[in-house]
């Protein structure tokens, strides 16, 4: 494992915590089994001392030093006892299992004297935590040392052998030493059992965490780190396996879904690339559509205020010159020369007059005067005006409109006079024997004639001829002002121009469809329930 790793980071934290933890607890382990043995001693000798006192008790009382001799003797052959010797009152070894000692006088400053000894008188006394101590032998070990106090009772101041003084109340000392060498050995003993179970749990430990680690910890890991990498070289194709349902399980679920719409974006963006040439020929066409509308408007406000300003200079000219041609028409004979060239000016006049009523009437902002009106009876009352001049032509008129068909807000003036100008401009596209066909109906679905608008219901009004027809590259200048490809006099190129301004007014528009020697359709859309300005509108006046 390289250092830097976090298996070997991991592995060097647990075993080290492991470690100071089983240490710590050994350390703890083994002083208080060794402060138990300790104790458990110190009971043993106590025990000890309590019944060679209460053994040799008898013999004393009858003066037979051979006899406790012999039980002390007997006693020190016991294992771990080292030496039991007897002190009397003035110090001085009367009995021990060490005979070199025997006769000899203790010093009150020797060890396990001083206690008792400190001040000139005695204690008579000793607590019990202080009768025990714990020294090292001079040949090396440990040594527990106990002294028990013998005293003088009735029955031995009282006896006859002896000549205790009642007012002493102590005789002598028990001091028994008992050898620790067995209970440091059974120390070291388990203390090493203990290390070496300890070494086996934290090796077993760091095993089995590095195996966890291993298992639930580096292997995700490491699989999220793969998966990185071959995100980062583009390659969107491989998922990271999910081995859990954990933080790493959620988080390898998340690292697939974030591969997935990267995939996804990517197949995206390569399909965008080989139809971005496609969207942007049509972005483009619809521009051109968008600039070709903008320039129709152009020229619609310019020819307006060009046509505004002609017609104030012209119309009253012509109105002398109609009303003189008048007085004089009525002073010639008729037949004359003269009248057919008065009545060929009266008539070029009122031509002109018409020309510029025309020009006014498409340069005026003429106030709407909107309602619902029934756009079937608007068609049957326009086509009226143009049955007879179409019969005398041999063209024959047939009408399918919609029953069902709802009324529509609109201005019925207007929307007349854009089905005139349309029957109109089908008449003359018709040579010979020819038929015009009016349609109606409600489109099938919403739709909407501005971008970005939102879709509304409207009625469609299909004018079909099957006339000359309209080259193609005329189709899209038919709507802009005196363009016209009727021979001169038949047409002063404003009908769809002013057709064209009306429908837009309304929100509608006005689509054509045509093809040489066969015919022309013009579809007129009209919304059927009024824009929201309108509607603001109607509801002022409803409330004024």
């Amino acid at each position: 494992m390289r250092p830097k790793t976090l298996k070997f980071k991991v592995g060097v934290y647990v075993a080290t915590t492991l470690t100071v933890a089983m240490l710590v607890f050994t350390l703890l382990v083994v002083r208080y089994q060794r402060t138990e043995l300790l104790q458990e001693a110190v009971r043993h000798v106590n025990q000890l001392s309590e019944m060679l006192i209460k053994s040799t008790r008898f013999a004393m009382l009858q003066n037979q030093p051979a006899y406790v001799k012999s039980i002390i003797q007997d006693v020190s052959k016991q294992t771990g006892i080292a030496k039991v010797r007897v002190l009397n009152k003035d110090g001085k070894i009367i009995h021990s299992t060490y005979l070199p000692e025997l006769g000899l006088k203790v010093d009150r400053k020797a060890e396990g004297c001083s206690q008792c000894h400190e001040s000139e008188k005695p204690l008579e006394q000793l607590p019990m935590r202080n009768k025990d101590r714990v020294f090292n032998a001079p040949e090396g070990g440990r040594l527990l040392g106990n002294m028990a106090v013998i005293r003088n009772e009735p029955s031995c101041y009282t006896a006859a052998c002896h000549e205790h003084k009642q007012n002493q109340s102590v005789l002598g000392i028990l001091d028994i030493v008992y050898s620790l060498d067995e209970i440091d050995q059974t120390t070291r003993k388990n203390t090493v059992t203990i290390v070496i179970f300890s070494l086996g749990f934290i090796i077993f430990a760091s095993i089995f965490v590095s195996v966890f680690v291993r298992r639930f910890v580096y292997t995700p890991l490491r699989d999220l780190e793969a998966g990185a990498k071959r995100l980062s070289s583009g390659n969107l194709e491989q998922l990271i396996p999910v081995r859990s349902e954990d933080e790493f399980g959620q988080l390898a679920t998340s690292f697939n879904a974030m591969t997935v719409a990267l995939k996804n974006s990517q197949v995206e963006l390569q399909e965008w690339g080989r139809t971005l040439e496609q969207k942007v020929q049509e972005r483009t066409k619809q521009l051109r559509i968008a600039q070709a509308e903008t320039a129709r408007g152009e020229k619609l406000a310019s020819v307006g205020l060009l046509a505004a300003g002609i017609a104030h200079e012209l119309n009253n000219p012509l109105t002398g010159i109609l009303t003189f041609s008048h007085f004089i028409r009525k002073k010639m004979p008729d037949g004359s020369q003269e009248a057919e060239d008065l009545d060929l000016i009266i008539r070029e006049t009122k031509r002109c007059a018409a020309i510029i009523r025309r020009l006014l009437d498409f340069a005026r902002e003429k106030a709407q005067e909107k309602k619902y009106a029934d756009i079937n009876r608007l068609i049957e009352v326009t086509e009226r005006l143009i049955e007879w001049p179409a019969h005398l032509s041999d063209i024959a008129i047939s009408m399918d409109l919609d029953p069902d068909l709802p009324p529509v807000w609109v201005d019925e003036d207007l929307i007349s006079q854009v089905i005139l100008n349309m029957l109109t401009n089908a008449q003359h596209a018709i040579t010979e024997k020819g038929k015009i066909t009016i349609r109606s109906r409600r489109c099938l679905k919403a739709s909407s004639t501005e971008p970005n608008a939102e879709p509304v219901p409207m009625v469609e009004i299909s004018i079909i001829d099957t006339g000359c027809g309209i080259p193609e590259e005329n189709l899209q200048r038919i709507f802009d002002p005196f363009f016209t490809t009727k021979e001169v006099g038949k047409g002063t190129g404003l009908g769809l121009s002013i057709s064209y301004g009306i429908v837009t007014a309304h929100g509608g528009t006005i689509e054509v469809e045509s093809r040489v020697g066969t015919g022309t359709t013009f579809r007129i859309y009209l919304p059927i329930e009024p824009r929201p300005d309108d509607a603001a509108k109607k509801i002022n006046e409803e409330a004024q």
